[in-house]
């Protein structure tokens, strides 16, 4: 994660996403008529973005370098449109164009509440988890410990779904698409630093991925952002084989930095078969996870 307070009244942040999503998109795809000539630069130039937006050159350029511009909601709204900007992406810019200014400090410790356990506990034939801040994982029930890995058995510091991404082997054979699957992981996490620029567990575990892994350095530098809402998921595990599963990202209310991550597999599907099969193998008593649920995650306490 970029410092937003690197240099005297800089935004980092603002500053390289506003230059990645420039370079991003052509004269062409912006409306712009073509001009003859070779540029020196991919995407649009500065003086184009502020045309577009409305804003003055001198003023659009501040902006970019991260100086203290207080930016209205409307110059916001117009550059995201001259950028082409989606939803997940204008919710970014907002707020890393004016971001927070407390210190570095813990943020308080998550708790899972006794009906979500209680949700994990009723869904034995799906794959559930329950992830908090970071991606760390909360709670999982047995399926989804045999689909991805024990995260009850890790050190609580592990317990993170970028970590076994980019760190577990396993997970590179798992994933079919493991490069989409890791791309989409680092996006979100991107989104998340946005709204929390000063969680000191997220520069940490920015920090200890960018030196450990070549693919999480080059992708965070990309600045994507992205929101998990549902999808497909490909995956060939170990015991059984190949697997398609949808996915929902439902957040529960009260707790908007909690996500319940379902997984399902079309009904008759031999995805189905082979869950039930899994499922069948590594039964064991409805224990979610060793955390008590009157009491803060363990990937939070320490």
């Amino acid at each position: 994660m970029s410092d937003h307070s690197s240099g005297a009244g800089s935004n980092t942040e603002l500053r390289e996403f506003l230059r990645s999503r420039r370079a991003r998109i052509t004269p062409e795809e912006a409306g712009l008529p073509p001009q003859p000539g070779t540029r020196r630069v991919p995407g649009l130039r500065r003086e184009e973005v502020a045309q577009l937006a409305g804003v003055s050159v001198d003023y659009y350029v501040r902006l970019e370098r991260g100086r203290n511009v207080n930016a209205s909601e409307s110059v916001l709204d117009a550059l995201a449109h001259a950028l082409h900007l989606n939803e997940t992406e204008r919710g970014h810019l907002f707020a890393v164009a004016k971001p927070t200014r407390r210190q570095s400090r813990p943020l308080p410790p998550q708790q899972v509440r006794p009906g979500l356990y209680r949700v994990l506990e009723t869904m034995p034939d799906a794959p559930a988890m329950v992830l908090g801040r970071r991606m760390d994982v909360l709670a999982s029930n047995p399926l989804a410990r045999a689909l991805f890995t024990d995260f009850d058995a890790l050190p609580h510091r592990e317990r993170n779904m970028l970590r076994y991404l980019f760190l577990d082997e396993a997970a590179r054979e798992l994933y079919v698409d493991w490069v989409g699957a890791a791309r989409g992981a680092v996006a979100a996490l991107y989104l998340y630093a946005g709204r929390y620029p000063h969680d000191p567990r997220l520069a940490e575990l920015i920090g200890d991925l960018s030196l450990r892994d070549e693919d999480f350095r080059r992708w965070w530098a990309d600045h994507n952002v992205l929101r998990r809402t549902h999808g497909v998921k490909r995956y060939h595990h170990p015991l059984v084989g190949d697997l398609t599963l949808g996915y929902e990202a439902l957040t529960p209310a009260g707790d908007p930095d909690q996500t319940l991550g379902l997984h399902t597999a079309a009904r008759g599907s031999p995805s189905e078969q082979a869950l039930r099969l899994l499922a069948s193998w590594t039964s064991e008593p409805p224990q979610p996870t060793t955390i008590p649920p009157n009491r803060p995650a363990a990937s939070e306490e320490r």
